[in-house]
């Protein structure tokens, strides 16, 4: 019986033994994975002591902590992306409503403040609302038909603004971006009629100097015909109409007369004789051109 119980006890013994160092071997275990840590790329680790925000952060890589006392918080600083729907009032009391979009990032070296005094949800607690308080205050500058002509130099305004009201806290704005500017639509409607009465009034401008243009053309086409007459009258003389016509004369005169006096209505001679006295050659074409004679003259010629 004594070499049974001897045994007994040797056996417990050596369980709690192992059980001792199992246990021993356990806690070391969890102290060493307590003692390290990791961060991961593109964050930096806020180390907290029993809560308390240490000023210096951790870098990215593994780092020896104390277990059970300290914390570490990751904060991200890569860059991220915000959207805002923001509704504003402009210069001339239109309802405006936009849609921007802000990329940003936590500069490194805040990591550690922006934890302490805003927290991890510092999207909707800082950056949003700054987002819409700088919106309404520029967009309050202007009118809304400036909103629309001015929108590059008006979003820039509007980023200045914000890096101005939240750089205090470490947060870096890198782009500004409106991505929606929206109007009432009695608004859009006014904006549509006035467009449209602006494109009539190009029209009609445009068909009126089409208009004096062609009316331009038109003179100067009168006035170059004129012009050509004129130098064509000067050109037309009695001697240039007598040569044209005795050049194309066939050597038969006609006689005109009447039924029974036989009086002549035509004489070719009598009007070369005018013309001739006024142009002052009368003598070489009475030589040339023949003397129409009555039937009268034509029978007594015939008689002797």
């Amino acid at each position: 019986m004594a070499n049974n119980n001897n045994v007994v006890n040797v056996s417990s013994g050596v369980v709690k033994k192992i059980v001792i160092t199992f246990i021993v071997l356990l806690a070391a275990a969890v102290v060493v994975m307590n003692s390290f840590t990791t961060v991961k790329a593109g964050h930096t680790g806020v180390v907290t002591t029993f809560g308390k925000v240490s000023d210096g952060v951790l870098a990215e890589g593994l780092h020896f902590k104390i277990p059970f006392i300290q914390d570490i918080v990751l904060i991200d600083n890569r860059v991220k992306k915000a959207e805002a729907a923001c509704t504003a009032a402009s210069k001339d009391l239109q309802t405006v409503s936009s849609t921007i979009a802000v990329n940003y990032k936590v500069l490194n070296s805040y990591s550690a403040r922006v934890y302490k005094d805003i927290g991890l949800d510092y999207e909707s607690v800082i950056i949003t609302p700054s987002i819409q308080e700088c919106v309404k205050a520029v967009t309050a500058k202007f009118t809304a038909e400036e909103l629309i002509t001015n929108r590059q130099s008006i979003g820039d305004q509007m980023m200045e603004l914000l890096k101005d009201k939240i750089g205090t806290y470490g947060i870096e704005i890198q782009i500004f971006n409106i991505t929606a500017f929206d109007f009432t639509d009695e608004y859009n409607a006014a904006i549509e009629a006035k467009q449209t009465a602006q494109q009539n009034a190009l029209k009609a401008e445009q068909d009126l100097q089409r208009i004096k243009v062609e009316a331009e053309q038109k003179i100067a086409q009168a006035q170059a015909e004129a012009e050509a007459y004129k130098l064509k009258s000067e050109q037309i003389t009695p001697e240039i109409l007598i040569s044209n016509y005795i050049e194309k004369w066939d050597g038969k005169l006609p006689t005109v007369v009447s039924g029974d006096g036989g009086t002549m209505m035509i004489d070719l001679s009598k009007l070369l004789e005018e013309i001739g006295g006024t142009s002052g050659g009368t003598a070489s074409y009475r030589q040339t051109a023949p003397v129409t004679q009555t039937s009268a003259e034509q029978s007594g010629d015939t008689n002797e």
